[in-house]
């Protein structure tokens, strides 16, 4: 049986990693836009996502399916920024539904952590997290068939453009 070009072992270890990576730098972003800064829920995700998505272009671009040597940058940004704008309403979509849903039924839950005076809202880190995963799904199989992958699509929309 041949092997699946979209289920490749390499990238997709690779790609988790730095997805990994971007990941943490949503979730410490979030926490301290929401806990700092006082933003609501969605616009701490939301800009958290912004935040993270300039780290994941540079490390997907450089790891996570080998287009360091490309020369194409500019496609795989447009592409990568497309991506991004879907992937970024399934984040925020998956993680207000999911607490909204969590909340009615669980009711708020919190913690303080030793390093913060401030109470910490499990509910909304879990229902975060539950939003990351599925968007992390979502650009795993993007990326891989459409961002870093010449599919002409560029060429089309530059001509279109032009």
């Amino acid at each position: 049986m041949p092997k699946s070009n979209l289920i490749n072992k390499k990238d997709l270890i690779a790609y988790f990693l730095v997805a990994g990576t971007g990941a943490a730098v949503q979730l410490i972003a979030g926490s301290i836009l929401r806990n700092t800064f006082h933003f609501s829920y969605s616009s701490a995700v939301s800009l958290a996502y912004l935040i993270s998505f300039i780290v994941g272009f540079v490390l997907t671009k450089m790891f996570a399916f080998d287009a360091r040597n490309t020369n194409q940058t500019r496609r795989e940004m447009l592409k990568f920024m497309m991506v991004a704008v879907g992937s970024w309403g399934i984040t925020v979509f998956f993680s207000v539904t999911s607490l909204k849903f969590v909340e009615s039924t669980l009711g708020k839950n919190t913690i303080i952590l030793p390093f913060s005076e401030k109470p910490m809202n499990l509910n909304e880190l879990g229902c975060q997290i539950v939003g990351m995963g599925v968007s992390f799904v979502f650009n795993y199989i993007l990326h891989k068939t459409f961002t870093f992958r010449s599919t002409g699509f560029y060429d089309r929309l530059k001509k279109l453009v032009s």
